[in-house]
C-alpha cells in the first residue's frame, strides 16, 4: 500500500464527531466525488462515485448521521486498470435537494433557487477547515512517498473548487502552489513542515509521525553526506596547498641551502614544512617551539611563501 493510500485509510476510519465538522467533510466529498444530474423542472439528482469501498461506506455513514439521508448503494465492474469496482451512491431527488441546501450549494432567493459554490464563511471554525481538508484529500488527494520528497496534492476539477481549498489553506497559514495541468487544478504543498501540519490538521497523526521519522532519517543522512563531502574537499585543498608550498620551498633550498636569506623564524618554518610535507596545519603546529595554533602556522606559511615569491621575481 502506498503512503498516500495509508493516509486516506487512516482518515476514512476516523470517528465522526461534531455536526459542523461532518457537514464540512460532506461538503468536500460532494465537491470531489459527486456529480449532479439535472432532470428538468428544477429537479436534481446527486450521485457519488468512488473506487474505494471504505470511502463509500464513510460517505454513507456521514449522510446518515448528519442529515438522516439513506442513499442507495450499487457497484459496477470497469475494464480499465485490470478491472476495478466503482461504487455508486445515489440520493433521491428530495434528499439531493436537502443535501445541497444544507451544504449551501443550493440557495433560495424568494421562490427561485440557484446553484452556487460553497460559501467561504462555512469555514470560519478551525475544526471545520480541518474537516473540509480531510474530505478533499479522501475524495481526490494524493501524496508523494516521503522517501522521495515532500508533496501533498489536492486535485480539483475547476479553478473555483480549487479556490475553496486554497482559501482554507491560506486561512490556516499553510504555504501552497496552485497550477493547472490537463484541465485539472492542483493545489500542492511542498514544504516538509507544511505537509506535516496538514496531516495533523486532517487528523492523520500516525501518518504524520511516520513522516517526521522519515524526515529525521533523511536529515541525518544528508548531514553525514555533507560532513563527508566537506572532509574530502578539505583533504583535497590541504593536499594541493602543501604540495605547491613544498615544491616552492624545495626550489628555494636549491638556491639557498642554508637559509642565509631568511630570518630565523622563516627558516624554521621552511624546514618544518619541507620535512613534513603530508602533515596538516594542526600537526605542524605541534612541531614548533613553542607550539603554534593552526591559524598561526597558516599565517607563517603564507607570509614565507609571499616573501620567497617576491625574492624569486626580483
Amino acid at each position: 500500500m502506498s503512503f498516500s493510500s495509508e493516509v486516506k485509510d487512516e482518515l476514512i476510519r476516523l470517528k465522526p464527531e461534531k455536526n459542523c465538522c461532518m457537514l464540512s467533510e460532506i461538503s468536500a466529498l460532494t465537491q470531489t466525488c459527486a456529480s449532479l444530474r439535472f432532470r428538468g423542472g428544477g429537479r436534481i439528482l446527486v450521485t457519488y462515485s468512488t473506487e474505494n469501498a471504505t470511502l463509500a461506506k464513510r460517505i454513507f455513514l456521514l449522510l446518515k448521521l448528519r442529515l438522516n439521508i439513506a442513499c442507495s448503494l450499487a457497484y459496477s465492474q470497469v475494464a480499465r486498470f485490470g478491472g476495478r469496482r466503482v461504487y455508486t451512491l445515489t440520493l433521491s431527488e428530495a434528499d439531493s435537494r436537502k443535501l445541497l441546501l444544507q451544504i449551501r450549494m443550493l440557495r433560495k432567493s424568494g421562490e427561485l433557487e440557484h446553484l452556487r459554490g460553497v460559501p467561504r464563511n462555512t469555514f470560519n471554525k478551525k475544526c471545520c477547515r480541518s474537516a473540509y481538508l480531510r474530505g478533499a484529500f479522501e475524495g481526490n488527494g494524493s501524496m508523494l512517498e516521503p522517501d522521495k520528497g515532500y508533496r501533498l496534492t489536492f486535485l480539483s476539477s475547476n479553478e473555483d473548487r480549487a479556490g475553496i481549498v486554497d482559501f482554507v489553506l491560506k486561512k490556516s497559514g499553510i504555504g501552497y502552489h496552485l497550477r493547472e495541468k490537463r484541465g485539472n487544478w492542483q493545489t500542492q504543498i511542498v514544504r516538509g513542515d507544511d505537509v506535516a501540519a496538514v496531516l495533523a490538521m486532517m487528523g492523520a497523526y500516525q501518518s504524520m509521525m511516520r513522516l517526521e521519522n522519515i524526515r529525521i532519517q533523511r536529515e541525518t543522512r544528508n548531514q553525514v553526506n555533507r560532513a563527508s563531502n566537506c572532509d574530502v574537499g578539505n583533504s583535497i585543498r590541504q593536499f594541493r596547498f602543501s604540495s605547491e608550498q613544498t615544491e616552492l620551498f624545495n626550489g628555494w633550498l636549491e638556491k639557498d641551502p642554508e637559509g642565509k636569506a631568511l630570518t630565523k623564524k622563516q627558516w624554521e618554518t621552511l624546514k618544518i614544512r619541507v620535512d613534513h610535507p603530508e602533515a596538516s596545519l594542526e600537526e605542524l603546529g605541534t612541531l614548533f617551539d613553542p607550539p603554534l595554533t593552526k591559524s598561526g602556522v597558516y599565517h607563517r606559511l603564507t607570509a614565507l611563501e609571499k616573501s620567497i615569491r617576491q625574492s624569486l621575481e626580483q
